[in-house]
C-alpha cells in the first residue's frame, strides 16, 4: 500500500488523552498530531525515538497531521494507524496473497451483522461457497523474543466480535479471524492471556466452534505498507 501522502520524518515526543501526540518536526517545531490508535501502545512510545506522520489538505481536521510509523523499544518499525491494517488486508486479498482467501469474487467492507449491533470488517461472496465473515486486527505489541500479542490492553469490543463470529459459523457460513502484523520485529504471534483473560478464554470457545485464525505480517517503510506473508499462531 502507498500512502496517500508521503510519510514525514520527525521525533515522537509523548502521547496523551489517547488520541493525541506531540512530535518535534524537522525545523525543531513542536506539533500535536492525531493517533489513530485505541490501544495501549505498549513498547511503541520511546520518547524521542524517530517516527513518521502523514498530513492531510482537508481544512475541516482540527489536526492536520497524523501519527503512522513509530520506532519501538527494541528498535523496530510499527505502523501504529490502525486503520491501515483493513487497506493492507483488502488489497491482499485482492491481490491473491492471503490463500486462505482466495476464490472470492466479491468483497464488502463494514456490513452489518450478528446479534450485537456489530459490523464485520470484510464479507466475501462466491458461487456455491458459504459467505466468509473476516474480522481484521492490528497487531502491535511485540517482545524482544520476536513474540507478537493481542490485545495489547483489555477489549471487551474484541470479545465481542469474537462471539458474533461463533455464531456466524453456527449459522453455517465460515468465519475467519485474522491479525494483522503492523510491527517488524514480530516472528510469530499468539493472544496476550495476561492482559485479557476474556479475550483469550473466549477465543479458545471460537477456534473449538470452528473459527479460523491467521496472522499475516507486513513489510513496512515510509514509503509503502505491503502485507507479504503469513506468521505462526501459537495457541
Amino acid at each position: 500500500m502507498k500512502p496517500n501522502y508521503p510519510f514525514k520524518p520527525a521525533i515522537f515526543l509523548r502521547r496523551y488523552k489517547r488520541f493525541l501526540a506531540d512530535l518535534q518536526m524537522a525545523n525543531g517545531e513542536v506539533v500535536t498530531v492525531h493517533c489513530p490508535n485505541t490501544g495501549a501502545m505498549t513498547h511503541c512510545m520511546v520518547e524521542g525515538s524517530p517516527c513518521w506522520y502523514s498530513s492531510s489538505d482537508n481544512t475541516k481536521r482540527k489536526y492536520a497531521h497524523t501519527l503512522e510509523l513509530i520506532t519501538t523499544s527494541t528498535g523496530h518499525l510499527a505502523c501504529i494507524n490502525s486503520t491501515r491494517a483493513n487497506v493492507l488486508v483488502k488489497e491482499a486479498i485482492e491481490q491473491h496473497v492471503i490463500k486462505e482467501l482466495t476464490n472470492y469474487d466479491s468483497i464488502r467492507a463494514e456490513v452489518k451483522y450478528g446479534d450485537e449491533n456489530s459490523r464485520i470488517d470484510f464479507l466475501l461472496s462466491g458461487p456455491n461457497k458459504a459467505d466468509c465473515y473476516v474480522e481484521v486486527k492490528s497487531v502491535t505489541l511485540g517482545l524482544s523474543c520476536g513474540q507478537g500479542l493481542f490485545p495489547d490492553a483489555p477489549s471487551k469490543r474484541g470479545t465481542k466480535h469474537l462471539r458474533e463470529l461463533i455464531e456466524m459459523v453456527k449459522q453455517q457460513h465460515r468465519a475467519v479471524l485474522l491479525f494483522c502484523i503492523q510491527h517488524e520485529g514480530i516472528n510469530r504471534f499468539s493472544v496476550a492471556k495476561q492482559i485479557d483473560p476474556d479475550y483469550s478464554q473466549t477465543l479458545t470457545e471460537a477456534i473449538n466452534a470452528g473459527v479460523e485464525v491467521l496472522a499475516y505480517k507486513a513489510e513496512i517503510s515510509s514509503a509503502e505498507l505491503t502485507l507479504v506473508s503469513s506468521l505462526e499462531c501459537i495457541f
